[in-house]
């Protein structure tokens, strides 16, 4: 074995890319992440990590909701620059059309193909739970409602091929690839 002890980092691959929004102080506000992950799928539990210091984390305290919008190839350059620029410096509710579900504060952009809908059930702040002087805050929100473009859907699901997502990975973006293998099918192939 030729393995090579590296820093250790919380290398996960693929990083999705996501355009969390928030109403803060009454007004959209978009962040780009990639630390979003499925806590759960029943209910259906969401969490994303975001610096403390960061503006979306203000409306997504302040109203106890959030929306994931999971951005096509399309809109990458809208979804880095909202990941560049602050909400603090920069207002960012008219970089895109915006609607709003029955939460009525979790504002979703509709150029985005997929939106989640999310309402906060837990906060954690991880510098208590680390001892560190700053560090993120992890939102974990059930999924209200979901809303997706007709044409990304095959027999009522998001389509991966149709939708064109992209990931995120050390400070690139990259197109989602080929499909590899079935899953929980080529693993009963398997004989030791």
């Amino acid at each position: 074995m030729n393995k090579n002890k590296i820093s250790p980092k919380a290398y996960l691959f693929p990083m999705p890319v996501a355009l969390i929004g928030a109403n803060v102080k009454g007004r959209p506000n978009f962040e780009t992440l990639a630390y979003v992950g499925i806590v759960e799928s029943q209910p259906p539990l969401i969490s994303i990590a975001s610096y403390e210091t960061h503006y979306t984390n203000i409306g997504i305290k302040e109203n106890g909701t959030f929306s994931v919008n999971t951005p096509s190839e399309d809109l990458a350059e809208l979804i880095d620059f909202c990941g560049i620029v602050s909400g603090k410096e920069i207002d960012k509710s008219e970089v895109f059309d915006v609607f709003y579900g029955d939460l009525k504060t979790a504002p979703m952009v509709s150029q985005s193909p997929l939106n989640l809908e999310c309402e906060v059930i837990k906060t954690i702040k991880i510098k208590e739970l680390v001892e560190i002087d700053k560090g993120h805050e992890v939102f974990i929100g059930k999924v209200v409602n979901v809303y997706a473009d007709e044409k990304i859907l095959t027999e009522g699901i998001p389509d991966i091929v149709k939708f064109r997502t992209y990931t995120y990975s050390l400070n690139n973006y990259w197109k989602v690839g080929e499909k590899l293998a079935p899953a929980f099918e080529i693993g009963k192939n398997y004989k030791k």
